[in-house]
């Protein structure tokens, strides 16, 4: 929030008087990046600082790539918490990524999936490998939310590769 500049606003649409005597829309501007994000969906001001902040994260997460040397790749904290070896699994077993939307890890997990796919040149079975994870699980998360679906076919038409069916 120290990096952000917070506009509160009238909203318009429904909602009866109250929603157009109060300014509970809120809109957040990311100083560094100068990507945005709103809330209106709500009455109350709270709730809408709190789903603008939600949707600047995943605006952010999205939109920023950081470079990753495939090579030489450490994993993220973060993400590693999230890959897993799953029960009964045999010795030649691959890890999974568990994660879900409403997990607060999602998005820089998401952010730093989005990053690999990038310096992968767009291409799964590669990040897979490196995350140790099967190609089709990896899709899996990748496939989770329709926003992190559209960055993830950006990246991969960027690198001339086919979109994920």
């Amino acid at each position: 929030m120290a990096q952000c500049d917070l506009h509160t606003y009238r909203s318009s649409g429904p909602g009866g008087q109250h929603r157009n005597k109060v300014s509970s829309a809120v809109r957040l501007l990311h100083r560094p990046t100068g990507i945005t994000a709103h809330g209106d969906d709500s009455r109350s001001q709270h709730q809408n600082k709190r789903l603008a902040i939600s949707r600047l994260r995943m605006n952010i997460a999205l939109r920023i790539r950081r470079p990753v040397d495939p090579a030489n790749c450490t994993i993220p904290a973060i993400v590693r918490e999230c890959v897993f070896l799953p029960k009964n699994a045999g010795p030649d077993s691959l890890k999974r990524i568990a994660i879900g939307r409403k997990d607060f890890r999602f998005w820089p997990v998401a952010a730093w999936l989005l990053d690999l796919l990038d310096a992968c040149q767009g291409r799964l079975a590669d990040a897979a490998g490196i995350l140790g994870v099967t190609s089709s699980n990896l899709t899996h998360v990748l496939e989770s939310d329709r926003h992190l679906l559209a960055a993830t076919q950006e990246i991969r038409k960027r690198h001339n590769c086919r979109p994920i069916a």
